[in-house]
């Protein structure tokens, strides 16, 4: 009797098996389909955002259509077509001028990326101190800069520069010069300076991310290199440095995609009449074009080119970072 009763519910349950499956699939199936959704309400206003930012603002190419004047708005203007694409080819004058701001644009670039390297190797160096305040005391000095204004940077730089200011009182007082040196109205060396004047307000904040990434690194790499005889330079050296090349490839491949995109803060406060030719910037340029210049039209045209430039050089970065690497940055 107890062996058939086992035959019948053993057979009940081969029966019911395949329903109990199926609604447990179809549980499964809402469930992830709530969550889901979940997780896509909670990136709708980043989207929203970027939207609003990002692709909105692309209205506004279409000014570079029109032979634009405030005073009458877009629809009062006269259309002109390509006309200000034309001009920035047609013209010897507006070509040498343009080859001049390219020029800078990329040999400031080029320095930045030169320089890449140096908030990767602070990073290193920073995570061998052992001394936790002193570690993070230079930690927060080195990252401050980051959040001083660029128009702060140039008073703090006229202050201790200037022909006036307390380097050359310094140095007249110990003799060492006649006549003030120009550091800052010169055409001397202007890319390098303002170069080194990103890196000291970079540095801190750029290591932040290979201070994070040292922190990922698994420690038993270390005591298996310290048990192998592996002194402090070598295990920087042979671990450290390439844990963190990942990154810093990543990082690198970004900076390349934004060749052109120097921005225009830092350039705005430190031109004057003696280095405005190789200070202006792609972005200075735009600006100086469209306000000083008053031709918003053809501002709203470079910057359209030097939209479209930036983003097919990031999808030629992301191309030979996928070919090289086997991974895509996009």
């Amino acid at each position: 009797m107890t062996s058939q009763v086992l035959q019948e519910l053993t057979a009940t349950e081969l029966d019911e098996s395949p329903i109990a499956e199926k609604a447990a699939r179809k549980r499964a199936r809402h469930a992830g389909g709530r969550r889901s959704f979940g997780m896509f309400a909670c990136i709708v206003p980043f989207l929203v955002l970027v939207f609003l930012f990002s692709y909105f603002p692309l209205y506004g190419w279409i000014y570079s259509l029109y032979d634009y004047k405030p005073a009458l708005g877009l629809e009062g203007s006269e259309f002109v077509g390509l006309q200000w694409f034309q001009l920035l080819v047609g013209s010897p004058t507006q070509v040498a001028q343009i080859g001049q701001v390219l020029l800078n644009t990329l040999a400031i670039s080029f320095l930045g990326i030169a320089t890449s390297i140096l908030p990767l190797g602070f990073a290193v160096f920073l995570n061998e101190v052992k001394t936790p305040w002193f570690k993070n005391a230079v930690q927060t000095l080195t990252t401050l800069p980051n959040f001083i204004s660029w128009v702060l940077v140039y008073m703090i730089a006229f202050s201790l520069f200037s022909s006036s200011g307390l380097v050359n009182g310094v140095l007249e007082d110990l003799g060492l010069i006649t006549m003030p040196v120009k550091f800052l109205d010169t055409d001397q060396n202007v890319w390098l300076t303002m170069a080194l004047w990103s890196v000291w307000k970079g540095l801190g904040w750029g290591a932040i991310i290979y201070i994070a990434a040292i922190s990922g690194i698994d420690q038993s790499l270390y005591e298996s290199a310290e048990i192998d005889g592996a002194g402090r330079f070598q295990r920087m050296w042979y671990i450290t440095v390439p844990q963190l090349m990942p990154t810093f490839i990543v990082l690198l491949l970004l900076s390349v995609a934004n060749l052109l995109n120097n921005g225009m803060e830092q350039y705005y406060v430190f031109q004057n009449a003696f280095n405005k030719q190789y200070i202006q910037v792609l972005d200075l340029y735009v600006f100086n074009v469209g306000m000083t210049g008053n031709n918003l039209s053809m501002a709203t045209a470079i910057g359209m080119l030097k939209s479209l430039i930036s983003v097919a050089l990031l999808f030629t970065v992301n191309a030979i970072a996928k070919r090289v690497r086997g991974q895509s940055i996009v």
